[in-house]
C-alpha cells in the first residue's frame, strides 16, 4: 500500500468518525481557510460541506461565524494554547435562529507551529426552548430567574441578540436592567467588544457631550489633546446608556443624530466619525410621561424603543427569592475563605414577606449584611437588617438577641409580636418605667402593652416602682 493510498484512508477513518460525532465540527486554517465541516455542522447551519470547504470563514457565511467573538477578525488570534468557551446565537442559512455552545481551541503542530483553529459546537436550542416552555431554565446568561416573568425575558435576550436592533430596558432602580444589557452583549455576535457602560445621569450637563463623543484640542479650556468618547471606545461593541431620560435636549439631538445617519463629530471637530455600535439604553423613569412633559424627544425615544423589555420588580417574581438568596450567598462563599451560614429557614420567610423597594440589589446588601453579622452556621432572624423585621413577629429569643446587640438603641428596635413577661420587664427597665417608651421598644400599641400589665399583677407592680 503506497502512502498516498494510506493518507486517502487516514483522511476516510477520519471524517467517519468526525461525521459520527454530535457535536458540529469546523476546523481552519490560519487564513481562515475551512478544511473539516462534518455532518453536524452541516444540520445546524445549513450549510454543505461542498458550500464551505476550501473557502474563506468570513467569506462563506457572509460575516464571521462566531460574530464580534472571532480571534480572527483583528489579526492572528491571542490564544495558541488552552481553548475559549463562549454562549453563540447565529442565524443558519434558511434564517432559523440556534443557540450554541461554543468551543474554540488551538490547533499546534510538532514543531509548535499554529497550524489553525479547532472549533466544536452543541446546538442547545430545543433544550432552551424546552425549558423555557416547562420553566425549567433557573438562570440564562449570569441572570438569576425561574419565575414565568423571567422565563419571558430569558427568550426576549436570545431573540434580540441575534439582531443589532436598538434595545430599551426599563424597570425599577435595582432591578438588573444592567445585566440584562451585558447579557444581550455577551451572546450577541458584537459579544467580544467591549461593553460600555455610562450613567447618564450621574454625568454634569456641560460635559456630557464630551464624554459621549469625545473632543478635539482646544474645543475648551481644558482640553489640552484630542479625547476618544464612550462612542469611539464602544467601536464594534456595545454602548449602555443607563439613565437616558437624563440626558439634556441638546445632547439628545446629537444622540438622534448618530442613530439616523451613524455619524457623529467630536466637541469643537468639524470631521464626521462612524463607529459600529450597538445601543442599549435603560431608565427607571416612564420615557412615555417624560416625552408627554417635554423633557424627552419624541423621535428619539421611538429610534431608542425599538425592541422595548421589562423587568419586574422583585415583590413581582417573589418566587425567585431563594434562588437570588442562595447565589448571593455563593458569590460570597466564593469571595471569603471563611465559611459561609445558610439562611435559617425563619429568615427566609421573613424575606419573602419584605417588600423590596430596592428589588435585587436591595436582597443581595442584605445578604451581605446579614453573613457579616453572622456569628453562627446560620443567619436567624435578629441577623437581619432592622428595616428588613420591622414589623414582624419575633420569637421571644430573636427579641432578646436584638436588644442585646442594639443596646443603645432600644428605640430602633421595631419588635411586634406576643408579648412575654421578660421582654416587657427588660424594656420597661430600660426605658425608667416609661411606659409610652416601653411600648415603642416592643413594637406594640400602648393600650397593648396596658391591658398586658393589668393581667399580670407582678408586672404592673415592678413598673410603678421602676
Amino acid at each position: 500500500m503506497t502512502d498516498l493510498t494510506q493518507n486517502l484512508l487516514d483522511h476516510e477513518n477520519l471524517n467517519l468518525v468526525l461525521d459520527s460525532l454530535k457535536l458540529g465540527i469546523i476546523a481552519h486554517t490560519p487564513d481562515r481557510i475551512i478544511t473539516v465541516f462534518n455532518k453536524e455542522a452541516e444540520r445546524i447551519t445549513g450549510y454543505h460541506k461542498e458550500e464551505v470547504l476550501g473557502k474563506d470563514c468570513h467569506i462563506v457565511f457572509e460575516s464571521p461565524f462566531c460574530g464580534g467573538k472571532c480571534s480572527f477578525c483583528s489579526g492572528p488570534p491571542e490564544f495558541f494554547s488552552g481553548t475559549k468557551e463562549y454562549p453563540l446565537s447565529i442565524l443558519a442559512k434558511d434564517g432559523s435562529s440556534h443557540q450554541l455552545e461554543m468551543t474554540v481551541s488551538a490547533i499546534i503542530g510538532h514543531d509548535h507551529v499554529f497550524k489553525g483553529v479547532l472549533a466544536s459546537f452543541r446546538d442547545v436550542t430545543e433544550t432552551f426552548n424546552l425549558s423555557l416552555k416547562a420553566e425549567h431554565l433557573s438562570s440564562f446568561a449570569g441572570i438569576i430567574g425561574k419565575d414565568k416573568i423571567m422565563q419571558d425575558i430569558f427568550r426576549q435576550i436570545r431573540d434580540v441578540a441575534l439582531y443589532n436592533y436598538p434595545v430599551h430596558i426599563s424597570g425599577d432602580t435595582g432591578t438588573g436592567k444592567e445585566r440584562v444589557a451585558y447579557a444581550i452583549h455577551d451572546i450577541s455576535a458584537c459579544g467580544n467588544g467591549a461593553f460600555v457602560p455610562v450613567n447618564c445621569g450621574a454625568i454634569p450637563e456641560g460635559i456630557v457631550e464630551s464624554e459621549l463623543f469625545g473632543h478635539v484640542k482646544g474645543a475648551f479650556s481644558g482640553a489640552i489633546k484630542d479625547r476618544k468618547g464612550r462612542f469611539e471606545l464602544a467601536h464594534k461593541g456595545t454602548l449602555f446608556l443607563d439613565e437616558v431620560a437624563d440626558l439634556p435636549l441638546q445632547t439628545q439631538v446629537k444622540l438622534l443624530r448618530f442613530l439616523q445617519e451613524g455619524t457623529f463629530e467630536k466637541v469643537g471637530g468639524e470631521k464626521k466619525l462612524s463607529v459600529d455600535v450597538r445601543i442599549i439604553s435603560a431608565a427607571n423613569k416612564n420615557l412615555k410621561e417624560e416625552v408627554r412633559a417635554g423633557r424627552f424627544r419624541e423621535d428619539l425615544f421611538y429610534r431608542l424603543n425599538v425592541i422595548p423589555i421589562h423587568l419586574p420588580p422583585l415583590r413581582q417574581r417573589k418566587s425567585d427569592i431563594p434562588l437570588l438568596a442562595a447565589h448571593f450567598l455563593k458569590e460570597a462563599e466564593q469571595e471569603s475563605s471563611h465559611p459561609v451560614p445558610e439562611l435559617a429557614p425563619e429568615s427566609l420567610d421573613i424575606l419573602m414577606d419584605y417588600h423590596w423597594p430596592g428589588n435585587v440589589r436591595e436582597l443581595k446588601n442584605v445578604i451581605q449584611f446579614s453573613v457579616v453579622r453572622a456569628r453562627g452556621g446560620k443567619i436567624l432572624p435578629s441577623d437581619l437588617p432592622l428595616e428588613i423585621i420591622r414589623g414582624k413577629e419575633l420569637l421571644p429569643d430573636t427579641q432578646a438577641r436584638l436588644r442585646e446587640r442594639y443596646p443603645s438603641r432600644p428605640e430602633a428596635i421595631p419588635l411586634k409580636g406576643k408579648l412575654d413577661l421578660e421582654s416587657v420587664k427588660a424594656a420597661i427597665q430600660k426605658t425608667g418605667g416609661n411606659k409610652s417608651k416601653a411600648a415603642r421598644v416592643l413594637g406594640v400599641g400602648r393600650a397593648t402593652l396596658y391591658r398586658f400589665l393589668t393581667q399580670h399583677d407582678e408586672l404592673k407592680h415592678y413598673a410603678d416602682q421602676v
